[in-house]
């Protein structure tokens, strides 16, 4: 009898915590501890690497905001992340917003690029490729595909590809939190990952009728 009564008042004492415990995961960081930890992030890299390497460790604004909010900003936030990050976009230089399927296909396939070290870095000249598969279907020959996208098989099929939906395409690839703050879609054009050619080939390889996005 005793040890039931205990397992209940630890039970009934676990449950009175619960809201303190939810609250403090929706509390903001502290930001002596979350110093902290960066500073001792930052030191576990060689002082010799180069300038160019460490800069990867530095958030832009959209960043800073969906870290402090924990990739979940307020309305008003949100729509400020969204507006800046819209303001970023460029466009290819002769307007064009199409360009080759089957270039873009190879593009979408491709997950090389972007290696720094000291032990295995990328060799130059090594083309940087969007590797859409890692996150979205799209041709239906390729089986190997993740899903942490939605589906865009017979994403051209399904919503044509009028001008309205080929430069929606264009950004969302350019800058995808101008759409949906916070996405955990990489922002290929922003950073010079893709350029902006690139990213009109893989607009094309989505959006084209003959790719095998929308053929098969």
């Amino acid at each position: 009898m005793k040890t039931r009564l205990t397992r209940l008042a630890l039970a009934a004492a676990g449950l009175a915590l619960l809201p303190g415990l939810a609250q403090a995961q929706k509390s903001p960081p502290n930001n002596t501890i979350a110093a902290q930890a960066e500073q001792v992030f930052r030191s576990a890299f060689r002082a010799d690497n180069p300038r160019y390497w460490m800069t990867r460790l530095d958030q832009d604004e959209a960043m800073r905001l969906c870290s402090q909010y924990r990739d979940n900003p307020p309305a008003k936030v949100r729509a400020q992340i969204e507006k800046a990050q819209a303001a970023t976009i460029r466009y290819p230089v002769d307007g064009k917003l199409i360009g080759d399927w089957k270039e873009g296909e190879k593009l979408a396939a491709v997950g090389t690029g972007g290696h720094i070290g000291f032990i295995q870095p990328d060799p130059p000249g090594r083309v940087r490729g969007g590797n859409c598969y890692a996150c979205h279907q799209l041709a239906q020959k390729e089986v190997a595909y993740g899903t942490i996208g939605p589906s865009l098989q017979h994403f051209g099929k399904l919503r044509g590809n009028s001008d309205e939906i080929v430069k929606y395409a264009y950004d969302k690839i350019y800058n995808s939190n101008a759409f949906t703050a916070c996405t955990n879609m990489p922002r290929f054009g922003l950073h010079n990952w893709l350029t902006p050619e690139q990213i009109t080939h893989i607009v094309a390889f989505l959006v084209d009728p003959e790719s095998p996005v929308n053929k098969d």
